[in-house]
């Protein structure tokens, strides 16, 4: 048996008796602070989260500058993995590809060389066949890093150290926007236009006072790197910055290139001759790859969800020219754009969430002129450290200029101690009054430095430094030269980004959108003749053109001809069903004809013990006559019929044993009503008397003793009765004084006139 020494601790020692909710809180939320501060938020100062930082920081360390070398992205990433970011090699890689794409970043900072993806969705190549160095931006951003104007860190293993922030003048929180999903708490910022950023960032500096309103006018908006539209309205884009929150609707743009004046040709037509045109889409909303979006398009092309859009090709090469051929050259071009933006996501939104870490690390949303007024608080106390560390080698510089000065004066001197002294060092200190750091730079002076010139560049040099000694002082004590100092180095900052170069030209538009053209997806059907045909077991197919209805169609074995009608594609079909409900399907929806079709249960509910009793192409206006097995009925519109939903409508309302017995269509110059019993009773009521409901059971058409309704139909009083006589004549026979059985609604009735149908069938 082993037993612990003294010297041994034993490891059940070490077990803390606490609650399990309590121990798993505390270091769920250790976690919960590590993702928001050192994962998924960005800084404030430099708008960085900590991988893009590291990133930036192991390139400069390798000397990775616009003028040098490209060097393989395989060595940046092991830099970056080994030394300051102990995570995966692949979501390094990715950020570092994002920084690269200038798709994704609207100022990148990375320049790449070889396959860092494209706006089609396409991954990069694997990062041992890639190159990389950095921009001019980056450079920009990491300006300041050996002036002693941010604070160094030890890495994760305290063998390196790396900053904290980069100390650049260059905005780049507002200017490449961040993303980040950290716990209870996310990111969203859009890309936004630096010359903007600046011009707003100077009326604040000259007066703090300033509104939001103010800010707003020379602060448009987003400006993303793929361009596009901005469709709100200026109200509420600067509702949301004065938030911190808020979305924003982002569109492509329709355009066939830019004008002679440089402007958008907006509408994106062009002319094919013979009055043809189609339809060119220059530029997609931000991080929507331009591979879905054509996928999308042809997608409702295929499923017939467009019927005015004939096809959609891809030929862009640089730059991006998706073409899209209408079905014919009536189209509306204005319908088509307004049925690509609510059908795909050409038009979306981008969510503004302005969650960032201020200067203590401390997460918050914050408004624009509070995020720009943060800001401009650390590059003021920016500038302050570099001043402060410029004053502090400007003073050790003066000490070692006051002792070459004095070894000058008295240089025979200075030469005799130190050919005669064993230890020079003391006695020149003792002598002349010198530091120790004055005497031991004279001893190591070169003999070449003894010239007579020297000594007037080292009081020149020495001059010059006083002055810049004092006017560094002169900033440090007074904020308004701080400011002014900040002014003129945004200003210089703002040349590079100005509006009149490739890189700072606005590139999203920022327009509130003309009202919607309405319109229903139905009035883009293409209108076509079909014939509908339904079976006795539910089966439902369209035939091509209005074939004969008697015709021959394909059933399944057992199965037969239900229902057959003609209709157009663009008509909506009303299925009645004996349990009163009512079910809606759009004739272009149907199944073509070569086969059996498709189970009409497919694609609605109808109830299983449930019978189809009349098939009716929907017309706006048009009234049924409704009646079930107990005789009751109601007039209705057609219009009330139409189900929105696969469930349908209930419309008649039956109990157990009655059904749904009649449906018919009302001409418009019909008057009265006819109605048959299983008696062979038959009565005709005026059609007043019949009220026009939208559900329910309704009133009694007929009285009955035993037995229920048969039939029944409208006519015209004045035109009489007609039926068809049996046999194969196909003759009809014609009842015109139909004054013996006109009634009052709800009354028995007598027997019809001799010759009517033995089934009671009008």
């Amino acid at each position: 048996m082993v037993t612990a020494t003294d010297d041994e601790s034993d490891p059940f020692d070490a077990i803390v008796d606490a609650p399990f909710d309590a121990a798993l809180s505390e270091r769920y939320l250790v976690y919960a602070l590590s993702t928001i501060t050192a994962r998924s938020l960005p800084d404030l100062r430099d708008g960085l989260k900590p991988v893009h930082r590291r990133l930036l920081w192991a390139m400069r360390q390798l000397k990775l500058d616009p003028a040098s070398a490209f060097k393989k992205s395989a060595r940046v990433v092991g830099d970056v993995i080994g030394k300051y970011h102990p995570h995966g090699d692949a979501s390094v890689y990715d950020a570092m590809v994002r920084l690269a794409q200038d798709f994704s970043l609207r100022y990148p900072l990375v320049e790449g060389q070889g396959n860092f993806g494209n706006i089609d969705g396409d991954n990069a190549a694997a990062y041992r066949y890639t190159e990389a160095r950095l921009t001019k931006t980056a450079i920009q951003l990491m300006a300041g890093l050996d002036e002693g104007t941010v604070d160094f860190i030890a890495t994760y293993n305290g063998e390196e150290e790396e900053p904290e922030i980069f100390p650049g003048l260059f905005p780049n929180l507002l200017a490449n926007g961040a993303t980040g999903i950290a716990v209870g708490m996310a990111t969203s910022i859009p890309s936004h236009n630096v010359a903007e950023v600046i011009d707003a960032t100077l009326l604040l500096i000259d007066n703090p006072a300033t509104e939001h309103r103010e800010l707003m006018d020379v602060f448009k908006g987003p400006d993303f790197a793929t361009g596009g539209l901005i469709v709100d309205s200026p109200e509420a884009i600067s509702a949301a910055y004065e938030t911190g929150k808020g979305a924003f609707r982002m569109r492509g743009r329709f355009s066939t290139g830019r004008g002679e004046a440089g402007e958008w040709e907006e509408t994106g037509i062009e002319k094919l001759g013979g009055g043809q045109w189609q339809l060119v889409l220059s530029e997609i909303p931000y991080m929507l790859p331009k591979g879905k979006l054509i996928e999308q398009i042809a997608g409702l092309i295929a499923d017939r969800k467009l019927p005015i859009l004939e096809d959609v090709r891809d030929e862009s090469e640089e730059d991006i020219r998706i073409v899209l051929l209408p079905k014919s050259r009536n189209v509306d071009p204005e319908l088509l754009k307004e049925s690509l933006y609510r059908l795909t996501d050409l038009e979306s939104r981008f969510s503004l969430n302005l969650n960032v870490l201020d200067a203590h690390r401390t997460p918050g949303v914050l408004g624009l002129k509070l995020l720009l007024q943060e800001w401009i608080y650390s590059q003021i106390d920016i500038l302050l450290r570099r001043t402060r560390h410029r004053l502090d080698k400007i003073a050790a510089r003066l000490e070692l200029l006051e002792g070459y000065i004095i070894a000058f004066l008295n240089l025979d001197r200075i030469i005799e101690i130190i050919r005669t002294e064993d230890e020079p060092k003391p006695v020149m200190m003792a002598e002349f009054g010198l530091t120790d750091r004055q005497a031991e730079a004279i001893l190591n002076m070169r003999l070449r430095s003894l010239r007579k010139l020297e000594e007037m560049e080292l009081r020149k040099e020495r001059d010059d430094l006083l002055a810049e000694q004092e006017e560094l002082q002169k900033l440090l004590e007074s904020p308004a030269r701080q400011r002014t100092r900040l002014k003129r180095d945004l200003k210089s900052l703002r040349k590079d980004y100005a509006e009149d170069t490739a890189l700072g030209r606005r590139r999203t538009t920022i327009a509130e959108a003309e009202p919607a053209v309405e319109f229903s997806m139905d009035a883009m059907i293409e209108k076509e003749p079909v014939t509908v045909i339904l079976s006795q077991r539910g089966w439902i197919k369209a035939a091509r053109g209005h074939v004969p209805l008697d015709g021959e169609f394909k059933f399944k074995e057992g199965d037969g001809p239900a229902f057959a009608l003609h209709a157009q594609t663009t008509d909506k079909l009303l299925f009645a069903c004996d349990n009163g409900r009512f079910y809606t399907l759009g004739a272009d929806k149907l199944p073509g004809a070569r086969g059996f079709g498709e189970p009409i249960r497919t694609m609605v509910d109808i109830d299983p013990a449930a019978q189809i009793v009349a098939v009716v192409v929907h017309r706006s206006k048009l009234q049924l006559l409704l009646a079930s097995s107990t005789g009751k009925g109601f007039a209705a519109q057609s219009d009330e019929l139409l189900a929105e939903t696969r469930k349908g409508r209930a419309v008649v309302t039956t109990r157990p044993g009655v059904r749904l017995a009649v449906v018919r269509e009302i001409p418009p110059e019909h008057d009265h009503v006819a109605v048959v019993g299983e008696n062979r009773k038959l009565v005709v009521f005026s059609l007043e008397e019949l009220p026009v409901m939208a559900k329910g059971q309704g009133v009694t058409l007929q009285r009955y003793r035993d037995g229920g309704l048969a039939d029944a139909t409208t006519l015209k009083l004045e035109e009489g009765l007609s039926w068809a006589m049996g046999g194969d004549s196909g003759r009809t026979r014609t009842e015109k004084d139909m004054m013996l059985w006109k009634v009052a609604r709800g009354a028995a009735g007598r027997l019809p006139p001799q010759g009517f149908p033995r089934d009671n069938r009008f």
